[in-house]
């Protein structure tokens, strides 16, 4: 192989690496609430192909049934609890995602959680790929209308539930917290998850009821392990979408929007807190960037030493 083959050869290989590494890292998976089930669990555990519900069968009519394999990815990368600003009325569920507008629809239909008004309730969020970070329930105000497309006014003011690096339990975020007093009749839960180690948040919908015609809480099947859209770390979070800074474990029933919570919890023995197994990504790419960095180096080295021995061997004599 000539010198100009091996250098170019080198080049390539080099240019391999780092783009195994810059071109990874923009697409992410977490998870969805699973107790109340949300709208997209709860289609993908109907089957995509074959939906039970007239609901479901409409919404996947809608988007496809991509988006119900993708159940763990209703997200938006760079969100940065700039919630309201990113996400137009109407759109809520969906996050403004165009692969989830079938979860937009507006219809008092959707199969729907039992829940009891003023109860003590453990809502649970089923997570793939667990993360520090703040969650934060709302519920839709009295006189909701499901058939009009859900809006921000749709929605009481302040969360009822705040929870702040939660434990997790059998691949589940454990929300403890207690039911809205006076509700009645079918009412929306709506889930945010604001990611505090990067930019990136997750938005659910769980249609609930309080009439006794929905299906009982936590009687819906857990998704197969592995099933969902693959899980990947995002970006380096930039100066325009700074991470939110992580707080200390805590649950509290009500607040403002994005509020900081700060009393610690205790973990029980059959828990974990979540601060010792969620994932820290802010420095996974730096270092995935920096590995990929010295084995380009390497790479251009070795093939420079291969040319300077190859112009160094002396020419073979003429017989």
């Amino acid at each position: 192989m000539s010198a100009r083959r091996l250098t170019a050869t080198a080049v390539a290989l080099a240019g391999c690496a780092l783009a195994g590494t810059l071109g990874s890292g923009t697409a992410s998976a977490h998870g969805s609430m699973q107790n109340p089930l949300s709208r997209v669990e709860g289609c993908y555990l109907e089957g995509p192909e074959h939906p039970k519900s007239a609901a479901c069968t409409a919404a996947i009519a809608a988007g496809g049934t991509q988006a119900m394999y993708d159940w763990n990815a209703v997200r938006i990368g760079t969100a940065a609890g700039r919630h309201h600003e990113l996400i137009p009325d109407g759109k809520l569920c969906s996050a403004a995602d165009p692969e989830f507008a079938g979860l937009d629809l507006a219809r008092a239909d959707w199969p729907a959680t039992n829940l009891t008004a003023g109860a003590d309730f453990t809502f649970r969020y089923h997570v793939t790929a667990p993360h520090r970070g703040t969650f934060q329930l709302f519920i839709t105000k009295d006189g909701y209308d499901p058939a009009k497309p859900l809006a921000w006014s749709s929605l009481e003011s302040a969360p009822f539930l705040t929870v702040t690096d939660p434990t997790v339990s059998n691949g589940q975020y454990v929300l403890p917290g207690k039911v809205p007093a006076g509700k009645k009749g079918r009412q929306l839960i709506y889930a945010i998850w604001q990611r505090s180690d990067s930019p990136e948040a997750f938005y659910s919908c769980s249609d609930v009821v309080f009439d006794g015609s929905g299906a009982p809480a936590g009687s819906a099947p857990t998704p197969a392990p592995g099933s969902g859209a693959t899980h990947s770390h995002e970006p380096s979070p930039t100066a325009s979408a700074a991470p939110v800074a992580p707080a200390a474990p805590v649950a509290q029933q009500a607040g403002a929007l994005d509020a900081a919570p700060a009393t610690p919890a205790t973990p029980t023995d059959t828990t974990r807190s979540a601060g010792a197994e969620l994932a820290q990504t802010g420095t996974g790419r730096a270092t995935g960037l920096a590995a990929s960095v010295g084995a380009a180096f390497l790479l251009a080295g070795a093939a420079v030493v291969v040319i300077n021995r190859r112009r160094r061997r002396p020419a073979a004599h003429a017989r």
